[in-house]
């Protein structure tokens, strides 16, 4: 499944390897990592190498960013593209890493008064088209610490940048050959307007209302079930399961809710 990319990484480009003493110590770290079978975790230990050798790390405001966060970063980082390959992560280079949440400045433009303000928002992570990947290390921690939660905020951010690999968001990312454009579109559209429709009326929704802010945002929460509550997903939107299974290939998490 991943052969042809793997050793183009290999002839290529030869990154420096990951230490045996620090993989087996981070991939213990790593339960995401951890649950795949060896195969996969092979072929994600050198596109993790792959990914240190190419980004770099920049810790902000007192991070405490060691050699092993850095790849237990990468990792749950590469985990979305072990099908695709490294050409998925193309485009960016910089890691921004905040100790905890951060703000970011945006203008707001009320169509309706014409009237623009600046408002502060509070962030765990963030992605920028051909700019950097932004992230809460305190989250990062925490989706280590409970992994099935429904929740991994590098999963979320690396989502943002694979549907960016061909324009500005929009829930769309570049497809494989295997799944079909107008498939995707029509099954993640109704999706998204089902939801949008409950979050309207206040209704309970198994999928995290954040979801229905745009399909963008959508595609990236449903990105993080698939890897961490993937029977949550396959019960709430079995189509979507089905389509994420095909686009990042099968999670290795438990399909209970934990």
């Amino acid at each position: 499944m991943f052969g042809t990319w793997w050793r183009q990484i290999t002839s290529r480009f030869a990154p420096p390897p990951i230490p045996e003493a620090l993989w087996r110590h981070t991939l213990a770290a790593c339960p995401l990592a951890h649950r795949l079978d060896h195969s996969r975790q092979q072929a994600l230990r050198e596109l993790a190498a792959h990914f240190l050798a190419r980004k770099r790390f920049h810790a902000l405001a007192g991070a405490p960013l060691t050699e092993q966060l850095q790849l237990l970063i990468a990792m749950q980082a590469c985990v979305p593209v072990l099908q695709s390959g490294p050409r998925a992560l193309r485009g960016w280079r910089e890691i921004l890493v905040y100790p905890g949440e951060f703000k970011v400045r945006r203008s707001h433009h009320d169509e309706h008064s014409g009237v623009v303000s600046e408002v502060d928002d509070v962030l765990i992570g963030e992605a920028w088209e051909h700019g950097p990947l932004v992230l809460s290390l305190a989250d990062v921690q925490l989706d280590l610490e409970q992994p099935w939660d429904g929740f991994n905020v590098v999963v979320h951010e690396i989502a943002h940048k694979l549907d960016m690999l061909d324009g500005p968001p929009d829930g769309v990312p570049p497809l494989p050959r295997h799944i079909e454009r107008r498939r995707w579109i029509e099954a993640f559209q109704r999706a998204y307007d089902n939801l949008v429709a409950d979050v309207t009326r206040g209704r309970d929704t198994v999928i995290d209302p954040y979801a229905a802010e745009s399909p963008d945002e959508y595609f990236a929460v449903v990105s993080e079930l698939h890897w961490s509550q993937p029977g949550v997903l396959q019960k709430a939107e079995p189509a979507i399961a089905e389509l994420l299974e095909a686009y990042y290939g099968v999670s290795p998490a438990p399909m209970s809710k934990h």
